[in-house]
Protein backbone atom coordinates (compact mmCIF):
# COMPACT_ATOMS: atom_id res chain seq x y z
CA UNK A 1 0.00 0.00 0.00
CA UNK A 2 2.85 2.43 0.53
CA UNK A 3 4.91 1.52 -2.17
CA UNK A 4 5.91 4.59 -3.86
CA UNK A 5 6.63 5.11 -7.63
CA UNK A 6 8.80 8.19 -7.50
CA UNK A 7 9.82 8.62 -11.04
CA UNK A 8 12.92 11.33 -11.26
CA UNK A 9 14.59 12.35 -14.55
CA UNK A 10 18.06 10.18 -14.60
CA UNK A 11 21.48 11.90 -16.33
CA UNK A 12 21.63 15.39 -17.23
CA UNK A 13 19.55 16.34 -19.77
CA UNK A 14 17.98 12.97 -20.91
CA UNK A 15 14.75 11.75 -20.74
CA UNK A 16 15.50 8.26 -19.14
CA UNK A 17 13.28 7.52 -16.52
CA UNK A 18 14.62 6.59 -13.24
CA UNK A 19 13.74 2.43 -11.92
CA UNK A 20 11.37 2.70 -9.24
CA UNK A 21 12.89 -0.21 -7.94
CA UNK A 22 15.96 1.57 -7.00
CA UNK A 23 15.77 4.22 -4.63
CA UNK A 24 18.08 7.23 -5.26
CA UNK A 25 16.29 9.86 -2.41
CA UNK A 26 14.18 9.91 0.44
CA UNK A 27 11.09 7.21 0.42
CA UNK A 28 8.75 5.79 2.42
CA UNK A 29 8.91 1.77 1.84
CA UNK A 30 6.41 0.28 4.34
CA UNK A 31 4.51 0.75 7.42
CA UNK A 32 4.11 -1.66 10.19
CA UNK A 33 1.73 -2.08 13.04
CA UNK A 34 1.76 -4.39 15.30
CA UNK A 35 -1.85 -4.81 15.51
CA UNK A 36 -2.96 -5.10 12.31
CA UNK A 37 -6.94 -6.15 12.72
CA UNK A 38 -8.58 -6.90 15.57
CA UNK A 39 -12.11 -8.52 15.64
CA UNK A 40 -14.66 -7.66 18.23
CA UNK A 41 -16.98 -10.09 19.71
CA UNK A 42 -20.89 -8.71 18.97
CA UNK A 43 -24.56 -10.27 19.67
CA UNK A 44 -26.43 -8.73 16.87
CA UNK A 45 -29.74 -9.19 19.36
CA UNK A 46 -27.98 -6.98 21.76
CA UNK A 47 -25.82 -4.64 20.09
CA UNK A 48 -22.67 -3.10 21.70
CA UNK A 49 -22.35 -0.17 23.57
CA UNK A 50 -19.17 2.22 22.81
CA UNK A 51 -18.02 1.24 26.13
CA UNK A 52 -18.04 -2.44 25.47
CA UNK A 53 -16.56 -1.89 22.15
CA UNK A 54 -13.83 -0.11 23.85
CA UNK A 55 -12.94 -2.85 26.05
CA UNK A 56 -12.45 -5.57 23.32
CA UNK A 57 -9.94 -3.42 21.19
CA UNK A 58 -5.79 -2.80 21.89
CA UNK A 59 -3.47 -0.74 21.13
CA UNK A 60 -1.56 -0.98 18.01
CA UNK A 61 1.46 1.11 17.35
CA UNK A 62 2.61 2.17 13.34
CA UNK A 63 6.01 2.21 12.80
CA UNK A 64 8.09 3.21 9.72
CA UNK A 65 10.65 1.92 7.23
CA UNK A 66 11.86 4.62 5.51
CA UNK A 67 14.83 5.17 2.48
CA UNK A 68 16.99 8.02 2.75
CA UNK A 69 20.47 6.90 1.26
CA UNK A 70 21.62 10.01 -0.54
CA UNK A 71 21.47 11.64 2.72
CA UNK A 72 22.89 11.95 5.97
CA UNK A 73 20.45 13.53 8.15
CA UNK A 74 17.33 13.09 10.69
CA UNK A 75 13.96 12.70 9.52
CA UNK A 76 11.35 14.75 10.70
CA UNK A 77 7.25 13.08 10.63
CA UNK A 78 3.90 13.06 11.74
CA UNK A 79 1.26 10.57 12.16
CA UNK A 80 -2.09 11.00 11.72
CA UNK A 81 -5.09 8.67 12.34
CA UNK A 82 -8.21 8.76 10.02
CA UNK A 83 -10.14 7.50 7.34
CA UNK A 84 -9.41 6.91 3.71
CA UNK A 85 -9.00 9.68 1.29
CA UNK A 86 -7.02 9.80 -1.93
CA UNK A 87 -2.85 9.39 -3.06
CA UNK A 88 -2.27 8.26 0.43
CA UNK A 89 -3.88 10.78 2.34
CA UNK A 90 -6.58 11.39 5.39
CA UNK A 91 -10.13 11.85 4.46
CA UNK A 92 -10.26 16.05 5.12
CA UNK A 93 -14.22 15.45 5.04
CA UNK A 94 -13.84 13.63 8.25
CA UNK A 95 -12.53 13.26 11.84
CA UNK A 96 -8.47 13.33 12.18
CA UNK A 97 -6.52 12.56 15.22
CA UNK A 98 -2.81 13.55 15.69
CA UNK A 99 -1.26 10.58 17.05
CA UNK A 100 2.71 11.86 17.15
CA UNK A 101 5.09 13.49 15.51
CA UNK A 102 9.23 14.02 15.82
CA UNK A 103 12.46 13.33 14.64
CA UNK A 104 13.74 10.04 14.05
CA UNK A 105 17.55 8.95 13.18
CA UNK A 106 18.79 8.89 10.13
CA UNK A 107 17.73 5.62 8.81
CA UNK A 108 20.79 3.96 7.65
CA UNK A 109 23.10 5.31 10.26
CA UNK A 110 20.81 5.63 13.13
CA UNK A 111 18.47 3.17 15.15
CA UNK A 112 17.55 0.05 12.89
CA UNK A 113 14.18 0.10 12.10
CA UNK A 114 13.48 -3.28 12.75
CA UNK A 115 14.84 -2.88 16.23
CA UNK A 116 11.62 -0.44 16.68
CA UNK A 117 9.84 -3.43 15.74
CA UNK A 118 10.72 -5.76 17.52
CA UNK A 119 10.98 -3.12 21.00
CA UNK A 120 7.23 -3.23 20.29
CA UNK A 121 6.48 -6.46 19.78
CA UNK A 122 8.24 -7.26 23.09
CA UNK A 123 6.01 -4.46 25.03
CA UNK A 124 9.00 -2.64 25.87
CA UNK A 125 9.57 0.89 25.66
CA UNK A 126 9.85 2.43 22.02
CA UNK A 127 13.86 3.42 22.09
CA UNK A 128 14.95 7.35 21.29
CA UNK A 129 15.17 8.07 17.36
CA UNK A 130 12.28 5.61 16.34
CA UNK A 131 9.37 6.80 14.24
CA UNK A 132 6.49 4.73 15.33
CA UNK A 133 3.09 5.73 17.25
CA UNK A 134 0.56 4.11 18.87
CA UNK A 135 -3.28 4.13 17.90
CA UNK A 136 -5.06 4.15 21.25
CA UNK A 137 -7.93 2.17 22.14
CA UNK A 138 -9.99 5.27 23.19
CA UNK A 139 -13.01 7.85 22.09
CA UNK A 140 -10.82 8.85 19.26
CA UNK A 141 -10.47 5.41 17.91
CA UNK A 142 -14.05 4.95 18.80
CA UNK A 143 -15.02 8.28 16.69
CA UNK A 144 -13.24 7.49 13.46
CA UNK A 145 -14.77 4.06 13.79
CA UNK A 146 -18.45 5.18 13.86
CA UNK A 147 -17.73 7.71 11.56
CA UNK A 148 -16.03 4.58 8.72
CA UNK A 149 -19.19 2.86 10.10
CA UNK A 150 -21.74 5.83 9.10
CA UNK A 151 -19.91 5.46 5.65
CA UNK A 152 -19.99 2.24 5.02
CA UNK A 153 -22.69 0.83 2.72
CA UNK A 154 -22.17 -2.97 3.70
CA UNK A 155 -22.62 -1.05 7.42
CA UNK A 156 -19.65 -2.93 9.15
CA UNK A 157 -20.40 -6.54 7.07
CA UNK A 158 -16.79 -6.77 6.24
CA UNK A 159 -15.11 -4.81 8.42
CA UNK A 160 -14.04 -1.28 9.24
CA UNK A 161 -11.13 0.17 7.94
CA UNK A 162 -9.18 2.97 8.80
CA UNK A 163 -5.96 4.61 8.23
CA UNK A 164 -2.44 5.87 9.77
CA UNK A 165 -1.03 8.46 7.74
CA UNK A 166 2.86 9.17 7.63
CA UNK A 167 4.19 12.68 6.58
CA UNK A 168 7.67 12.31 6.15
CA UNK A 169 10.33 14.63 5.65
CA UNK A 170 14.23 15.30 6.21
CA UNK A 171 14.94 17.54 9.58
CA UNK A 172 15.33 21.14 8.62
CA UNK A 173 14.18 20.16 4.88
CA UNK A 174 11.57 22.14 2.69
CA UNK A 175 8.10 20.79 4.04
CA UNK A 176 6.78 20.79 0.42
CA UNK A 177 9.05 18.20 -0.37
CA UNK A 178 7.63 15.91 1.94
CA UNK A 179 6.30 12.54 1.59
CA UNK A 180 2.87 11.05 2.26
CA UNK A 181 2.23 7.13 3.03
CA UNK A 182 -0.86 5.18 4.64
CA UNK A 183 -1.01 2.17 6.49
CA UNK A 184 -4.45 0.48 7.03
CA UNK A 185 -5.91 -1.03 9.90
CA UNK A 186 -9.44 -3.06 10.56
CA UNK A 187 -11.82 -3.84 13.39
CA UNK A 188 -14.18 -6.60 12.58
CA UNK A 189 -16.96 -8.69 14.09
CA UNK A 190 -16.08 -12.41 14.76
CA UNK A 191 -18.32 -13.34 11.90
CA UNK A 192 -18.38 -16.18 11.37
CA UNK A 193 -17.47 -17.62 15.22
CA UNK A 194 -14.56 -18.99 13.95
CA UNK A 195 -13.17 -15.68 12.34
CA UNK A 196 -9.75 -14.91 14.00
CA UNK A 197 -7.71 -11.40 13.43
CA UNK A 198 -4.80 -11.76 10.92
CA UNK A 199 -1.28 -11.42 12.09
CA UNK A 200 1.75 -10.13 10.57
CA UNK A 201 3.67 -12.20 8.27
CA UNK A 202 7.48 -13.11 9.07
CA UNK A 203 10.81 -14.77 7.14
CA UNK A 204 12.84 -17.76 8.14
CA UNK A 205 15.72 -16.70 5.71
CA UNK A 206 16.79 -15.05 2.52
CA UNK A 207 18.64 -17.49 0.08
CA UNK A 208 21.06 -16.04 -2.29
CA UNK A 209 22.25 -17.73 -5.26
CA UNK A 210 25.00 -17.08 -7.67
CA UNK A 211 24.61 -18.10 -11.16
CA UNK A 212 26.15 -21.86 -11.42
CA UNK A 213 26.71 -22.19 -7.44
CA UNK A 214 25.13 -23.52 -4.68
CA UNK A 215 22.19 -21.69 -2.33
CA UNK A 216 23.44 -19.91 0.82
CA UNK A 217 21.50 -17.95 3.49
CA UNK A 218 22.71 -13.67 3.36
CA UNK A 219 22.92 -12.59 6.38
CA UNK A 220 19.96 -9.88 7.63
CA UNK A 221 20.70 -6.49 8.83
CA UNK A 222 21.43 -3.50 7.30
CA UNK A 223 24.88 -2.41 5.47
CA UNK A 224 26.23 -0.45 8.93
CA UNK A 225 25.77 -3.31 11.23
CA UNK A 226 27.23 -5.82 9.42
CA UNK A 227 31.28 -6.28 9.58
CA UNK A 228 31.70 -8.43 6.10
CA UNK A 229 28.68 -8.10 3.91
CA UNK A 230 28.77 -11.17 1.29
CA UNK A 231 31.17 -10.05 -1.39
CA UNK A 232 29.93 -9.74 -5.85
CA UNK A 233 31.39 -8.94 -8.68
CA UNK A 234 30.02 -5.78 -11.16
CA UNK A 235 27.49 -7.02 -13.46
CA UNK A 236 26.65 -10.15 -11.70
CA UNK A 237 23.42 -11.84 -11.03
CA UNK A 238 22.36 -13.61 -7.88
CA UNK A 239 19.22 -14.84 -7.16
CA UNK A 240 17.07 -13.99 -4.08
CA UNK A 241 14.65 -16.07 -2.61
CA UNK A 242 12.44 -15.24 0.79
CA UNK A 243 12.30 -18.97 2.76
CA UNK A 244 9.26 -18.80 4.89
CA UNK A 245 8.55 -20.48 7.89
CA UNK A 246 5.71 -22.92 8.18
CA UNK A 247 2.26 -21.83 8.95
CA UNK A 248 3.37 -18.46 7.66
CA UNK A 249 0.44 -18.34 5.24
CA UNK A 250 -2.67 -18.03 7.47
CA UNK A 251 -6.45 -19.68 6.67
CA UNK A 252 -9.07 -16.93 7.14
CA UNK A 253 -12.71 -17.52 6.89
CA UNK A 254 -14.46 -14.32 5.80
CA UNK A 255 -18.25 -13.58 5.66
CA UNK A 256 -20.48 -13.49 2.49
CA UNK A 257 -23.22 -11.89 1.56
CA UNK A 258 -26.03 -14.89 1.65
CA UNK A 259 -25.23 -15.67 5.40
CA UNK A 260 -22.26 -18.09 4.75
CA UNK A 261 -19.03 -17.79 5.01
CA UNK A 262 -15.68 -18.64 2.73
CA UNK A 263 -12.26 -19.66 3.64
CA UNK A 264 -8.90 -18.99 1.79
CA UNK A 265 -5.11 -19.08 2.79
CA UNK A 266 -3.40 -16.05 2.72
CA UNK A 267 -0.70 -15.05 -0.56
CA UNK A 268 1.77 -13.45 0.77
CA UNK A 269 3.67 -10.73 -1.48
CA UNK A 270 7.04 -9.35 -2.08
CA UNK A 271 8.46 -5.88 -2.61
CA UNK A 272 12.03 -5.28 -3.62
CA UNK A 273 14.07 -2.42 -3.62
CA UNK A 274 17.55 -1.00 -3.07
CA UNK A 275 20.44 1.41 -3.62
CA UNK A 276 21.80 0.72 -7.08
CA UNK A 277 21.86 -2.25 -9.57
CA UNK A 278 18.76 -3.74 -11.13
CA UNK A 279 15.76 -6.34 -10.20
CA UNK A 280 14.05 -8.56 -12.88
CA UNK A 281 10.96 -7.92 -10.95
CA UNK A 282 10.20 -5.46 -8.20
CA UNK A 283 7.41 -7.40 -6.95
CA UNK A 284 6.81 -11.20 -6.20
CA UNK A 285 4.65 -13.62 -4.91
CA UNK A 286 0.56 -13.31 -4.95
CA UNK A 287 -2.19 -15.13 -5.56
CA UNK A 288 -2.01 -18.70 -7.83
CA UNK A 289 -2.39 -17.92 -11.33
CA UNK A 290 -5.24 -19.85 -13.95
CA UNK A 291 -3.44 -23.06 -13.58
CA UNK A 292 -3.27 -22.99 -9.97
CA UNK A 293 0.51 -22.85 -10.03
CA UNK A 294 1.98 -20.76 -6.99
CA UNK A 295 3.38 -17.13 -7.94
CA UNK A 296 7.30 -17.39 -8.08
CA UNK A 297 8.58 -15.51 -4.63
CA UNK A 298 12.16 -14.73 -6.03
CA UNK A 299 13.97 -12.12 -8.13
CA UNK A 300 17.11 -11.87 -10.12
CA UNK A 301 19.38 -9.00 -8.77
CA UNK A 302 22.05 -7.37 -10.83
CA UNK A 303 24.92 -5.59 -9.48
CA UNK A 304 26.15 -2.28 -10.83
CA UNK A 305 28.65 -2.26 -13.84
CA UNK A 306 32.27 -1.53 -13.03
CA UNK A 307 32.10 1.89 -14.08
CA UNK A 308 29.44 2.72 -11.94
CA UNK A 309 31.28 2.03 -8.80
CA UNK A 310 34.07 4.27 -7.33
CA UNK A 311 35.68 1.23 -5.68
CA UNK A 312 34.29 -1.75 -2.92
CA UNK A 313 30.22 -0.52 -2.16
CA UNK A 314 28.07 -1.53 0.06
CA UNK A 315 24.18 -1.57 -1.67
CA UNK A 316 21.29 -2.03 1.02
CA UNK A 317 18.47 -4.68 -0.95
CA UNK A 318 15.29 -4.21 1.13
CA UNK A 319 12.90 -6.42 1.37
CA UNK A 320 8.87 -5.98 2.08
CA UNK A 321 6.83 -8.72 2.82
CA UNK A 322 2.71 -8.51 2.93
CA UNK A 323 -0.60 -10.62 2.81
CA UNK A 324 -3.69 -9.35 1.78
CA UNK A 325 -5.23 -8.28 5.35
CA UNK A 326 -2.86 -5.63 5.89
CA UNK A 327 -0.12 -7.69 7.66
CA UNK A 328 3.22 -6.17 6.66
CA UNK A 329 6.76 -7.15 7.83
CA UNK A 330 10.66 -5.73 6.52
CA UNK A 331 13.84 -7.12 6.28
CA UNK A 332 17.18 -5.79 5.49
CA UNK A 333 20.65 -7.35 3.77
CA UNK A 334 23.61 -5.99 2.09
CA UNK A 335 25.42 -6.75 -0.89
CA UNK A 336 29.28 -5.54 -1.51
CA UNK A 337 29.90 -5.05 -4.74
CA UNK A 338 33.67 -5.16 -5.42
CA UNK A 339 35.13 -3.79 -8.75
Amino acid sequence: MVKRVAIALALAGCSTFQDPDIVVDIRPLALRATVPEQVVDVDLNNPLQPAQLLEQLVPSTVCMLIADPTNMRGLRWTMTLCLYGDGERCDSDHPEVMLGEGTADDPELGIDPSACNAAVDMGEAIPPGCGCATVAADGNLLGVLLDALDNDPLKGFQGLDYEVQLRIGGAGGDPALDQYAAKGLRVAARFPATRQANHNPSLMELQGTLDGGEPFMLELGRCVDQAAPFEMPPNTKINLLPIEPDGVRETYVIPTLDGGSETFTESLTYQWNATLGGFSSGSTGGPHDAFGNPAPLDTNWTSPKADKLDGPTDITIWLVQRDERLGVQWYETCLRVTP
